[in-house]
Formats: structure tokens, C-alpha cells, sequence
């Protein structure tokens, strides 16, 4: 999938290691990332929540999922040691983290104090 592609979508986008940097940290909108993992019953949990605020936000915000397992470098870098974890990126910093289940009515205060 091309930047371009991705900069349109409303639907939750899927990073690994190598385009993470290009699509959240250099991103121009802000990024809400879920870190997560296919045995994570929580994660199941959450993948509503996620996918709802991507088609809510829309083109506001970028949403996007990366597999811990898949994608050590990145998990490691942010020190994610509980999953699912939500972190906000807003101009390629890190500006919000959010672990564990969460309605979607606190997620998206924490998005909108950050538009």
C-alpha cells in the first residue's frame, strides 16, 4: 500500500518494523497506533473500538494496528510491555498511551483534546 493510498483510507491501516517511521512518525495527521497480538483475548476485544474510530475519525486521523510479535523493533522502542496498547502520535511524537480495554467514549476524548 503507497502513502497515498494510505492518506485517503478510513480504515485501519497495518504497520510493520520497516514502514512504521514513514507512516506515523513523519505522518502529517495524528496516528493512533494499537499494539497487539493474535493471542490476545483483550486485543480481540478492542478491534471494534479500533475499527470504529477509524471510520469516525475518518480523514482526521490516521489509525493503524501493529503485531508485537511480528514487529519487536517497534515494540521494544516503546517500551510496550502490556498489550493492547493504544499510543497516540501527534507531529512524530508520542503525545498519549493508553493500555488495557477501553470504551471508545475515553479514546476519543483523549483523540480530540490532541486535534
Amino acid at each position: 500500500m503507497n502513502q497515498e493510498s494510505v492518506a485517503i483510507s478510513n480504515e485501519v491501516v497495518h504497520l510493520d518494523d520497516d514502514d512504521f517511521e514513514t507512516l506515523v512518525i513523519q505522518s502529517k495527521k495524528p496516528v493512533l497506533v494499537d499494539f497487539w497480538a493474535d493471542w490476545c483475548q483483550p486485543c480481540h476485544m478492542m478491534a471494534p473500538t479500533v475499527k470504529a474510530l477509524a471510520e469516525e475519525y475518518g480523514d482526521r486521523i490516521r489509525v493503524a494496528k501493529l503485531d508485537v510479535d511480528a514487529n519487536p523493533m517497534t515494540t521494544h522502542k516503546y517500551g510496550i510491555r502490556g498489550i493492547p496498547a493504544l499510543l497516540l502520535f501527534k507531529d512524530g511524537q508520542l503525545v498519549q498511551q493508553i493500555v488495557g480495554v477501553q470504551p471508545k467514549e475515553e479514546i476519543a476524548r483523549i483523540i480530540n483534546n490532541h486535534l
